[in-house]
């Protein structure tokens, strides 16, 4: 079990609390794959949803890799028991596209957000999502969209969402989505000596009109060089 509450408190602190007239979208964000986000941005969602006034909903970006679902599962003591499925889009959007397009038994298309299901937990105040990987068909793909729909529908009943978005090595969805989210979190590896992958992914978000709004270091006892000190400047 890994608990970073008192780190995601000062985290949540830093960020401050969601607007009141409308939902905030975070996604958490590496430059390589083993930096620690899922459990970074499982650990936020957790705290938020705790202080928030309504729902938070974690996503799990990874469409190829689901884990967080999982993850939260193995943790009934801290998350609580997850309940039925239920749909993840409020009203058909989805931030995805299947190729070739998903087709029916009976050949006509298949709406893509019925790939997509969140059960709640911590007592209706977290819903976590599945992308359900297992649907697809032999040669189909699915990438992330750069639309903002998904995003301004889930915002009207929510207080946070928090993506739990792939490394930059594997996916380009934490640039795809960077224009059309609230804030970038950057999670650095502490181990790490290369800077010029996240130092690249900052340029890069920046690039496209998202914001970094901070870096967090995945372990507390580890001094960053002062370039990646510099990631928000």
């Amino acid at each position: 079990m890994v608990d970073l509450t008192t780190e995601m408190a000062g985290l949540w602190a830093a960020l401050g609390p969601a607007p009141a007239h409308r939902g905030r979208v975070i996604q958490f964000a590496s430059a390589t794959t083993g930096d620690g986000v899922s459990t970074v941005a499982r650990e936020y969602a957790r705290l938020a949803a705790v202080r928030a006034r309504k729902p938070v909903w974690l996503i799990d970006g990874d469409l190829t890799q689901q884990g967080q679902m999982e993850a939260i599962s193995a943790e009934p003591e801290r998350f609580g028991r997850l309940a039925a499925p239920v749909q993840a889009s409020p009203n058909g959007a989805v931030f995805y596209a299947v190729t070739p397009p998903m087709k029916g038994r009976d050949g006509l298309p298949v709406a893509p957000a019925r790939l997509m299901t969140a059960r709640a937990c911590l007592g209706g105040r977290l819903f976590v999502t599945r992308f359900h990987t297992e649907l697809l068909r032999a040669g189909q793909r699915v990438e992330p969209v750069g639309e903002a729909g998904y995003w301004t529908a889930l915002r009207a009943h929510v207080d946070t969402v928090v993506i739990d978005t792939p490394a930059a090595d594997r996916s380009d969805m934490a640039i795809t989505l960077a224009p059309f989210v609230d804030d970038t979190v950057l999670v650095v590896a502490a181990e790490t000596t290369a800077v010029a992958e996240p130092v690249a992914l900052r340029d890069d978000i920046d690039a496209v009109g998202g914001r970094i709004a901070g870096v967090v270091m995945n372990r507390s006892t580890w001094s960053p060089p002062s370039m990646l000190k510099r990631l928000t400047g």
